[in-house]
Formats: C-alpha cells, sequence, structure tokens
C-alpha cells in the first residue's frame, strides 16, 4: 500500500513545526490524516481470532463467530476502505483500492475472517513501514541534547550562569572537569583532557593547552578552563553537522514500489472482466465468483507477511530495521563505508604493552601504575585499573596523590614515590634518562604512551591503544565473499593510526583526517560512480553520512543516539559479523517477496479463467482464495529461520573474563 495513504499521513505533522509555520503552505503534505491506532489494530485481531476460537470449539457458535468476525473486519477494515474513497475523489487509483476491492469482496461473501486477516496483514506492514518516521527530527533533538542548556560566563571575576543559546562571540566561560563544552571556542587559561570522538572521530582523548581550539558538544575530562567563544549556536561545529543531516536527508528519495505502479490498471480491468462475464453468460454467481477469486490478497500478502519475518529473524540475533525498505535496499548495496572509531574499534582505550625495566616484573609495574592513577578520572587511569582487575592484580592506596592536567600523576605507594604521565612530566620531576629509548611503538599510529619512575628510577613505559573489534576482520572477509565490491574505511583521525588500524583488518581503502563534511562528499562520490552505499558508523560525526548513503547502519551498543536516529538500522549488540547475514537475510528476503508475488499473479490468472468459465463457484473461490493467502504466509515464513546457525542478542553481555593471575602476566600476554 502506498506509505503516505495511511499511517505515514499521521507522521507528515512530525517534520515541521506547525506553531512557526502554521499555514504550511509549502511543505507540500497531505494533511487529511487517516488515524489508524494500534490499539484498534489490536482490537479488530482478538475479534478475529475469537471467531476462529468460538467456530472451533463450539457446535453452536457460527453466529457468535461470524458476528465477532465482522466486528473485527469492520474494525480493520473501515480505514483502508475511507483511504480508498478518499483516494477516489482525488481520482488516484492505487493499491489501497485493491486492498479495499478484496476486503469487500470477503465481507460481502460471507467470509469475514478472511477480510480482517487481509485487513490486518497491510495494516500491521504499515505500521512497521513507518514506526519511526521523522528521523531527522529526532537527529535535531538528539543534538541538541548534545549541547548543555546552561553555560559558566566570566565577568570580570564573577562566574554567572546563563543559558548557552545567550552565548555571543568573544565571551568568555568555564569549564570544569566533566562539563561539556558549550560553545567553539579559544583556550585561554588551564589544560585540558578533551574527548571529542563525536565530532573529529579521535578514538583517544585529546591534551589541549591554551591556544587550543576546543569545540562544542566535546567533553572535558580534566582541568579547570576559561575559554573564549568565537562560534555559538547554530554557527558551531556541532550545529554545521546538525544541517548536513537534514540536507543529506532531503536528498532521500522516496522507494516507489512496482505494484503501486500498476493498480491503477488492475481495479479497472478486474470491473471490466466482471462485466464481460455478465454480458456473456448473464449469470451473477460466475461474476461474484470471479470478484472473490480477483482479490489479491495472495499476492498483496506477499510483501509484509515477508517483512515480517525477516525483521522477526533479524531482531532474534540484535539488527533493529527501523526502515521495513532497507530489507529490500540492503540486498542491492555493493558497496560499504566504515567509520573507525567505535565502528571498526571498541572506542576505548585499553593496554596494549607492558614494558618494565630495571628487574621490575610486568605484574609490578602494573601494580605500581594502577594503583598510582586509582583516583584519576582520565581514560588511562581507567584502561590500567580494567586491566588489573583482568589479571587479578591487587591495588594498594595511594598517598599525597597529585594530578597535573595533561601531563601526569604523582603518588606515594607502598612507600615509594610513583611518577606517571608523558615524557616531559617525567623529566621535570628530575628523571633525566632518555626514556624515548626503550620505546619500539610509533604515537603517530594511534598508541598513548605513559612513562613510569619510582622514587628517581625509571622503571618502565606502558602502551595504550582504541583495540580493533575482534571480529572486524572476519565480517570484512565475509561482506566480500556476498559480492560486496568495495570496502572503505573513512576516519577523522590522523592517517597512520587509520592505516594501522585498515592493516589489521584488511581493509584496503582508507580515507582519513575526515570531517563530517568529508566524510559526506566520499559516499556521494561513490553513489555518483553507481555504487549502492551501506554507512556504518556510530558517532556525531557519522550521523551526516549515515543519512546520505542508501542505508545508515548505526553501532547500537556503544552508538551516538543521533547515529541511531539518523541511520535506519542499529546494530544492536555492536557485532560486525550481523552485517554479512544482514545483506543475507536481504536477498533471501527480495527472492521469497518474488515468489510471493509470480505465484499471485499465476494464481489470480488461473481463478480468473475458472471462475469465467463456471469451474468455480463463490463459495470454491473463497476457499481457493484462503489457501493462496496461507501458501504466501507459509512461504515467508520460512524467513524466521534465518540465522538460527548465529548466536541470537542477549541485552547482557553473557561472557566472562577469566582473571589472569600475576605470577602469569608478562608482556606478551598483554
Amino acid at each position: 500500500m502506498q506509505v503516505t495513504s495511511l499511517l505515514d499521513r499521521q507522521t507528515s505533522d512530525h517534520t515541521h513545526d506547525h506553531q512557526h509555520d502554521k499555514d504550511c503552505t509549502s511543505c507540500g503534505h497531505d494533511h487529511e490524516h487517516t488515524v489508524v491506532h494500534l490499539t484498534q489494530t489490536l482490537v479488530g485481531l482478538i475479534l478475529i481470532i475469537n471467531a476462529f476460537v468460538v467456530e472451533w470449539f463450539f457446535d453452536k457458535g457460527t453466529m457468535v463467530a461470524n458476528f465477532s468476525a465482522m466486528l473485527g473486519a469492520i474494525i480493520l477494515g473501515y480505514p483502508i476502505i475511507w483511504t480508498s474513497i478518499k483516494d477516489i475523489r482525488k481520482g488516484s487509483l492505487t493499491i489501497n483500492e485493491l486492498v479495499g476491492i478484496a476486503v469487500l469482496a470477503a465481507f460481502s461473501s460471507g467470509d469475514y475472517k478472511t477480510a480482517g486477516l487481509v485487513a490486518f496483514f497491510m495494516l500491521l506492514g504499515e505500521i512497521i513501514e513507518t514506526r519511526t518516521a521523522a528521523g531527522a527530527r529526532a537527529s535535531i533533538e538528539s543534538l541538541i541534547k548534545l549541547t548543555p542548556t546552561k553555560a559558566r560566563r566570566l565577568q570580570g571575576q564573577r562566574e554567572e550562569e546563563v543559558a548557552a543559546s545567550d552565548l555571543k562571540m568573544g565571551d568568555i566561560i568555564r569549564v570544569r572537569p566533566g562539563d561539556n563544552v558549550a560553545a567553539d571556542g579559544i583556550i585561554l587559561l588551564g589544560q585540558g583532557s578533551f574527548n571529542q570522538a563525536n565530532i573529529t572521530g579521535e578514538s583517544l582523548p585529546i591534551d589541549k593547552k591554551p591556544g587550543d581550539e576546543v569545540f562544542a558538544g566535546t567533553i572535558n575530562l580534566t582541568g579547570v578552563l576559561e575559554i573564549r567563544v568565537n562560534r555559538a549556536g547554530t554557527d558551531t561545529t556541532l550545529g554545521r553537522v546538525r544541517d548536513l543531516i537534514l540536507a543529506a536527508e532531503k536528498t532521500k528519495l522516496p522507494i516507489m514500489r512496482i505494484v503501486d505502479q500498476y493498480m491503477v490498471y488492475y481495479t479497472p480491468l478486474v470491473l471490466v472482466m466482471g462485466a464481460l462475464v455478465w454480458a456473456f453468460t448473464h449469470d451473477l454467481e460466475r461474476v461474484i465468483s470471479v470478484l472473490v477469486v480477483a482479490c489479491p490478497c495472495a499476492f498483496i500478502l506477499a510483501t509484509p507477511t515477508a517483512m515480517v519475518a525477516a525483521l522477526s529473524s533479524a531482531a532474534r540475533l540484535g539488527i533493529l530495521i527501523k526502515n521495513v525498505g532497507d530489507i529490500e535496499a540492503a540486498a542491492r548495496i555493493n558497496a560499504f563505508v566504515f567509520d573507525k572509531t567505535g565502528t571498526l574499534t571498541t572506542g576505548k582505550l585499553a593496554v596494549s604493552r607492558l614494558a618494565p625495566l630495571n628487574g621490575v616484573s610486568p605484574a609490578e609495574l602494573l601494580h605500581l601504575a594502577a594503583s598510582a592513577e586509582k583516583y584519576s578520572n582520565h581514560p588511562t587511569a581507567k584502561a590500567l585499573a580494567d586491566l588489573a582487575g583482568e589479571a587479578g592484580v591487587s591495588l594498594a592506596e595511594p598517598k599525597d596523590f597529585e594530578e597535573t592536567a595533561g601531563r601526569g600523576i604523582k603518588a606515594i605507594v607502598d612507600g615509594h614515590n610513583v611518577i606517571i604521565g608523558r615524557a616531559a612530566w617525567l623529566r621535570d620531576n628530575g628523571i633525566a634518562e632518555d626514556l624515548s629509548k626503550s620505546v619500539d611503538l610509533n604515537e603517530t599510529e594511534g598508541f598513548s604512551l605513559i612513562y613510569i619512575a619510582r622514587g628517581s628510577e625509571y622503571i618502565g613505559w606502558i602502551g595504550l591503544r582504541d583495540q580493533t573489534r575482534p571480529e572486524a576482520k572476519e565480517a570484512l572477509t565475509a561482506l566480500l565473499q556476498t559480492g560486496v565490491r568495495r570496502i572503505a574505511m573513512v576516519s577523522g583521525d590522523r592517517q597512520p593510526v587509520a592505516a594501522r588500524v585498515a592493516k589489521e583488518i584488511g581493509c584496503e581503502e582508507v580515507v582519513a583526517e575526515c570531517l563530517p563534511q568529508n566524510k559526506v562528499e566520499f559516499v556521494q562520490a561513490l553513489k555518483a560512480r553507481g555504487y549502492r552505499v551501506a554507512v556504518v558508523g556510530d558517532g556525531v560525526n557519522d550521523a551526516p553520512a549515515l543519512a546520505a548513503g542508501d542505508i545508515g547502519i548505526a553501532m547500537g551498543a556503544a552508538g551516538s543516539e543521533v547515529a541511531i536516529h539518523s541511520a535506519t538500522i542499529a546494530l544492536m549488540n555492536s557485532d560486525l559479523r550481523r552485517l554479512p547475514f544482514l545483506v543475507k537475510l536481504s536477498r533471501s528476503t527480495r527472492t521469497v517477496i518474488n515468489q510471493n508475488f509470480l505465484f499471485g499473479v499465476f494464481f489470480i490468472i488461473g481463478g480468473l479463467t475458472l471462475a469465467a468459465f463456471g469451474y468455480v463457484n463463490p463459495v470454491v473461490a473463497a476457499i481457493m482464495h484462503n489457501l493462496g493467502s496461507l501458501i504466501v504466509v507459509f512461504n515467508s515464513a520460512r524467513l524466521v529461520r534465518h540465522g538460527e546457525e548465529l548466536e541470537p542478542f542477549h541485552s547482557g553481555s553473557g561472557q566472562l573474563t577469566k582473571p589472569v593471575p600475576a605470577k602469569h602476566l608478562t608482556p606478551q600476554a598483554v
């Protein structure tokens, strides 16, 4: 059925703010809404089910069963019939009228249960298809949530809390640890570590000092800073990302359904055939048989039943498909564009190397470092604590804890003065040794290095990085095996970092140091060359590209709400192995739909022929009609079993990590 004819008409007001444009003369939407509530649909279905139950278990319950089925058919069929009438008034004939004829023909023949079931399946398909309309507006609302509504503006030495929307260029604001930055600006005073992966895609926190630029929506992890505002409101980087989302959403064309294109001819054709049968035979029974058997229930159920089965199969594996049309679209995808941070990588800092020196054991180095960092909020401290917990290394209580934002930490652990942080921090605290001599990692490839000294002795270093997802390489290989011709990784991170990750996962095409608009341009360039593009991402900076792709897939477990709203598919457990399954499921769904359509065509042609020549009476026609519908439903139900060989999605991780005893902890193990 036409999306705009039924439930989707309810959603048109979500994409326009009628408080600001009450006339809405330019929106171009039909504002006659056919309101179909989920409760109404469920009540109708219950009445139909009740009719079957009464008929099966009570020999004298035929009248009650018929009355229940009739009420259910009226409740379910009313919105379809009413929409068909309005379409006819406008001079258009679509599949709505086809469904209306199917419902009316079944109803007029007394087969109320069939009439109700046909209407229910069509409404169910429409409910699923239009459940999450107005995705662009949801993206905007989520973007607004990222930016704080309040800011601490400085007036001389006095601090006052003001609305972020009141900030102007040149204002000085104070940002404390844990605060979201309210506007783009330049740091005047203070140092801090910023998580700006949502904007730039950089996987590691960025240490910033006076003179560096900060972006609205990023998070200040450490340090108190004073920032001079140079862009506020819609002019910020976050605001420009929002505008890109809207622009990309507008470029999406509605999916044209071939069935709708030809229904304008089918309805008059059936009526003409009925008139011809009457003209040649004057047999009203034959005419009724023609109308009943011509009700294209099997034809109409071909798509929605397959879609419901496919959605069930996908949901079992944690794949949330918000736009049902993407089930069909995924079958034609031949290019995948991946974001790096949080998509192909975990997006969390983790220890990759322990390098103890001067006779210190790996467990001892980890113990001293994690204990010294115990009270720090820096991501490095969390990574060290996580590894210590996994390895079973106990932590001591640090004394005289002192943290300098962006530089390092000093604390007393087990009676020893421990200094941990960047190389410059150790040099400032009297460690004159050349620390870089012992390092065999390249920081430009995305490694973050911290150095540790005990007393005046340099005892080793620790390397941390954003780790690639363990299943990423397997998933990309499987995508290529399904026939995907091009896989690319685009990232806002530095070129060496992106190149390292690409090498680890086997991705040959890499584009690094991309801003959100660069990602959109890359996707649009692929589409211009004839590729059907799926974009996979998780952050705010991915949202415009997700909207610009033929389909957008968001990493739901760790992704931002903006990305999830901009995409139409979300991987709720962030398992990339679901992507090859999605492509295979999409192709199977398309095959089943084609089978259903083909069966429906031959079924109608055969049934019309038999009815016209008097071989089928109305009762047999109704039986054939139900049989055809059941065949289509059972054929579609095969899709439910797809993916049974894969592990079902559970809301909990369901995985336990066995601690590694400290005595077995080696640099190689880490």
